[in-house]
């Protein structure tokens, strides 16, 4: 890792294992106090940009969502001087106008999650950090201008009801994430955004839609997610492509002063 400094970090989410996107590129391997992280780091050039990049499920998607070592993940990032992170999420739509194919930016999430350790802070400090708008407004908005440049079916804004997984949801489960108010349901992005908020990290996810979940009365098959994921995956690079060229040296949001009122 020695010498390595990198502006912006990539979680590659389910269809995106690889980092075929990087010029120059080259693995590096971190040690983290939390563990392994999901896989080698591969460092390189994006359309100028130095940019680090992980796939959240390992290559191969080998790791589920609720064994994902999410602290060791975002630390790894944090060491290589990241201050940026997008992360495309698969997701199933909640909502008859969200369809198969489109993307999500949401700005809101609610946590159904069980046992994962969401905090770098167990002890020794305190810390409460806000998640009142839990991603980057700012690079947010540039995902979703990327997309309307691209004539993307993009959708700006939404509440992403997040589950433990491995399982899909049961009926009733999916009807009542419809009753809160719900748009998308995903299993990884948290407690991935919290921890980038704690490491005052920027954080945006780009969530393509892969199925409409259960509450249509159809099942969700993994065969017909990853013929959706395959179409999705050619958006997603030229979203990130766009976004590349889109991203301010300078940050002007809140994300990079998240720890200020947040320790005890």
């Amino acid at each position: 890792m020695k010498g390595e400094r990198v502006d912006i970090g990539i979680i590659g989410g389910t269809g995106i294992y690889d980092s075929g996107l990087l010029e120059s590129s080259k693995e590096i391997k971190i040690f983290t106090p939390y563990g392994r992280p999901s896989d080698f780091i591969t460092v390189g050039l994006f359309r100028g940009k130095s940019v680090a990049f992980i796939p959240r499920h390992g290559k191969g998607h080998q790791i589920p969502p609720h064994i994902i070592n999410f602290r060791a993940n975002i630390w790894s990032f944090k060491q290589l001087g990241v201050t940026r992170i997008i992360a495309p999420a698969a997701v199933g739509s909640l909502r008859e106008e969200l369809k198969p194919g489109d993307i999500v930016i949401p700005d809101q999430f609610i946590d159904r999650t069980q046992g994962r350790a969401s905090s770098f802070y167990d002890g020794g400090q305190v810390c409460h950090v806000s998640t009142a708008d839990p991603f980057c407004p700012e690079l947010s908005e540039i995902a979703f201008e990327a997309g309307r440049e691209l004539s993307l079916p993009v959708h700006k804004g939404g509440t992403c009801v997040v589950v433990q997984g491995p399982r899909f949801s049961t009926r009733a489960e999916s009807k009542l994430f419809r009753s809160w108010g719900a748009d998308i349901i995903n299993m990884t992005i948290v407690p991935e955004c919290v921890l980038a908020r704690e490491a005052e990290i920027c954080y945006a996810p780009l969530a393509t839609i892969t199925d409409y979940d259960v509450w249509k009365k159809r099942l969700v098959s993994v065969d017909g997610i990853v013929r959706i994921l395959k179409e999705n995956v050619d958006k997603t690079r030229k979203l990130l492509e766009v976004m590349m060229r889109r991203i301010p040296e300078k940050r002007e949001c809140f994300c990079k002063d998240a720890l200020k009122e947040a320790i005890l």
